[in-house]
């Protein structure tokens, strides 16, 4: 009895302390310090943390550094050498601008942000689990999601549509598919018990919501009330309440499929499930919004999803719209503000709270354009910054000592391409790339040593060639089967939402790099389109290094090339091979 007494006084206490948790208090406006260096407000608030210390902001990359970190950073792309070549030429106030203008501009954005959201989304066109179903209709979603961030529709309506599409625009097909957010997750369509398969619906849906949208571990909360954030289990059953009645499940087969969707139905009582078993239901609830992260104050709700859809994106929700902030300067840094997955008190709090409160209140000003937000973030000093010393920062070594896990932004940080970025650029230096967009996912061949291990009809390789080189975003997404590239790069398996990927590096990503059958082919057809380019040996070595790495070879490094591709150039593709696995590939300063 004393531990179970002891017990209780701890949890209340770390609830009472867990109400003052700083994601959960009401959105303020923070003032910007007054600095005449800056017109952009990010980099006064960025400067008054660096100051302190004895630092200021890190100086300008060079323009060939700036324009392939931005084009790789909006599009998954490399530029292009005429395109840099332009760039470097273009003498106008405004060439940096008009460049992000039309990177955002172009199609290849919402290919490539689509999937930082379809992570999130834990999006995937099979049902996971023993049989991994497929879903042939789940790529209409991920289509959504491309062309909605491309149309920059707002980002309110892009979350609202997500969660009530169906019952916000009813005679708009396009809205309902993109209630495909809260169905994406995984499904046991041949389970016994359809109140079964109807319980785990709902909770994982629940929780996504929850983790996605609000930052926080609702779904810890399924079977008792969460032990670190004051969030009971009756809270997570009130938010359950919002898809209860609306989640139809029909008892009619498409092939070995059944069918699902969010529709509005009768009316469905939500109950309190004892220990979140679903054979023990207990005390009805109605629909409400937890109390604790409610900032928005929202009045007593009637239980629609549009209500709730209202309540994510009202101005004042402050939990929905700091993730919103920092899932967006995660994106554009690297690294986020706050822990991007768990708003709670088991997260990191905000290195920067006053900056991640300015581009909270900043989204709605901007009439939540995310294109807006990327040229705000983008023309920043801070995000300008130089990632390595070229030689003319005098304070370098003193910015590596006092800062030397650059939580303070004093300097710009190298990044990994991901396994999508990696493929993407190896078709489209190579001049394979196939652009065409939208439609159910291609299957590319699999290497032997796969294929020999699969079902029949597992991977059933797309007929014509051509969609073989589609956009990575395009290629079939199996849960129980990562496409290799993406596997060894660490794409997350869509069995839950991923607000951000680990970055491994092991040795399997080296000799894949080295040995795969697509990277060596890739290697081909690279040389290939040098070699049409131009017949000239030393030439097609500063080819090689235009369209890679968008510079020339320094003097070690063209007679290395040269030595490699032979006399004739004969061994291009060696050096080509070479060139792929080299950390500069990789990496984007």
């Amino acid at each position: 009895m004393n531990t179970l007494r002891a017990l209780i006084l701890f949890l209340t206490a770390s609830w009472a302390l867990a109400d003052d948790h700083w994601s959960w208090q009401p959105l303020q406006r923070p003032a910007v310090p007054d600095d005449a260096r800056f017109t952009n407000p990010i980099d006064a608030l960025i400067t008054a943390q660096l100051r302190p210390h004895k630092l200021s902001l890190a100086p300008e990359a060079d323009r060939r550094t700036l324009i392939r970190r931005l084009t790789f950073n909006l599009t998954g792309l490399p530029p292009t050498p005429t395109e840099v070549k332009a760039f470097l030429k273009d003498a106008s106030p405004r060439a940096y601008e008009n460049l992000i203008d039309r990177l955002l501009a172009s199609p290849a954005y919402g290919e490539h942000w689509a999937q930082h959201w379809l992570d999130l989304a834990r999006f995937a066109e099979t049902d996971g689990f023993e049989h991994d179903k497929v879903r042939p209709n789940a790529w209409r979603y991920r289509d959504w999601i491309i062309n909605a961030l491309n149309a920059d529709l707002p980002y309110d309506q892009f979350v609202q549509q997500q969660i009530a599409g169906d019952l916000l625009h009813p005679k708009n097909p396009q809205a309902a598919i993109a209630t495909g957010f809260l169905l994406a997750g995984q499904d046991m369509p041949d389970i016994n018990l359809l109140a079964e398969r109807r319980h785990m619906i709902l909770n994982e849906m629940t929780g996504t919501v929850g983790s996605a949208l609000l930052g926080i571990t609702l779904g810890c909360a399924q079977c008792h009330d969460h032990k670190f954030d004051p969030v009971s289990q009756r809270e997570f059953f009130q938010m359950r309440a919002f898809f209860e009645s609306d989640l139809q499940l029909k008892e009619i087969k498409t092939g070995d499929l059944t069918i699902r969707a969010m529709r509005a139905g009768n009316p469905t009582p939500t109950r309190i499930m004892v220990r979140g078993d679903f054979r023990r239901p207990g005390e009805p609830v109605k629909a409400a919004f937890p109390k604790t992260i409610n900032t928005a104050q929202s009045q007593p709700t009637q239980g629609s999803r549009a209500e709730l859809a209202a309540w994510v994106t009202h101005p004042k929700n402050a939990p929905a719209l700091r993730l919103a902030a920092n899932r967006l300067w995660l994106q554009h840094f690297g690294r986020p503000l706050a822990t991007p997955e768990d708003f709670g008190t088991q997260g990191q709090p905000p290195t920067h709270p006053a900056l991640l409160d300015w581009l909270a209140t900043e989204l709605p000003r901007q009439k939540w354009s995310l294109k807006a937000m990327h040229r705000l973030i983008l023309t920043s000093a801070t995000w300008k910054q130089a990632s390595l010393n070229a030689g003319n920062d005098p304070d370098w070594k003193r910015r590596l000592q006092a800062d030397p896990d650059n939580r303070l932004w004093s300097r710009q940080d190298r990044r990994r391409l991901t396994g999508e970025m990696l493929r993407d650029t190896l078709l489209f230096t190579s001049a394979t790339l196939n652009r065409q967009r939208g439609g159910p996912g291609v299957r590319p061949p699999l290497p032997k040593e796969i294929t020999s291990t699969l079902l029949r009809n597992q991977w059933p390789v797309s007929p014509k060639v051509e969609d073989h080189r589609r956009r990575s975003v395009y290629i079939f997404a199996r849960r129980n089967l990562r496409f290799p590239i993406f596997d060894l790069f660490d794409r997350p398996a869509g069995a839950e939402t991923c607000a951000r990927r680990t970055t491994s590096t092991t040795a399997p990503q080296s000799l894949a790099l080295l040995n795969s059958e697509f990277v060596r082919l890739s290697a081909q057809h690279f040389a290939a389109r040098v070699a049409k380019d131009t017949d000239k040996p030393d030439e097609q070595v500063h080819r090689c290094y235009q369209l890679l790495f968008n510079r020339l070879p320094g003097p070690e490094e063209f007679a290395a090339a040269r030595a490699l591709a032979g006399p004739q150039g004969q061994h291009l593709p060696d050096l080509a091979l070479g060139l792929f696995n080299s950390n500069e590939l990789l990496y984007v300063d």
